[in-house]
């Protein structure tokens, strides 16, 4: 049981370090650290490709303007409320 834990606590500080990393702050150690137990996890691995990837899609649509239309946000706003209410929620 102590190997379990111990292997997702590995994989909890992992994506930490996969986030400092496409951060652009992480340390050598750190980095040392990460590239360790990436050579080891696949799990890890998809997970930073992953983030990799959000993050160049992220930073693509950071320059451009989205806009919501007001019968769209109106749209959105009666589903909110609506799933709200179907799980007991007071608004």
């Amino acid at each position: 049981m102590w190997a379990l834990k111990n292997i997702m606590n590995n994989c909890r500080r992992a994506t930490f370090l996969t986030e400092k990393k496409i951060a652009g702050k992480i340390t050598t150690i750190e980095r040392i650290q990460l590239n360790f137990h990436l050579a080891a996890c696949p799990l890890c691995r998809i997970y930073l490709q992953q983030s990799v990837l959000i993050n160049e899609a992220f930073v693509s649509f950071q320059h451009t303007s989205f806009t919501l239309d007001d019968a769209f946000k109106k749209k959105l706003i009666e589903k909110i409320e609506l799933e709200i209410k179907k799980n007991n929620f007071l608004l």
